[in-house]
């Protein structure tokens, strides 16, 4: 199946990382995220009631980017699980963060974590 809803460029200020600084000063993140599900009968149908809900997954996504974690892996594996227990319709999700400017030590556009979780 290759039907797939999406929301892109996501811009969120949180505060995760490693370093006692991060979690003070924040950084800037842009979150990519996109579902495999049948949006088929919402196509058919026009209704929200057949559709996966991009407000509410937005509303997920900010939940979790609100949670401070040491980890990108971590905010990406919370939600793709709270997706999952969400949106039964969704067959597989992924989720893309980018930390702009990391502190690495040198000049780096982002850092970046990719996560994709099957459901059935």
């Amino acid at each position: 199946m290759n039907n797939r809803v999406e929301l892109v460029d996501m811009e969120f200020y949180a505060y995760h990382g490693c370093f006692k600084e991060e979690n003070i000063i924040g950084n800037k993140f842009v979150v990519n995220f996109s579902a495999n599900c049948d949006i088929m009968k919402a196509g058919e149908s026009d209704s929200l009631c057949d559709a996966l809900d991009y407000q509410k997954v937005y509303a997920i996504i900010k939940e979790q980017m609100d949670i401070t974690s040491n980890l990108l892996e971590n905010v990406a594996y919370r939600i793709l699980n709270s997706i999952g227990d969400n949106f039964s319709q969704v067959i597989s999700a992924q989720i893309i963060i980018d930390k702009m400017n990391p502190p690495i030590g040198g000049k780096v556009r982002s850092s970046r974590v990719k996560m994709e979780k099957y459901y059935r």
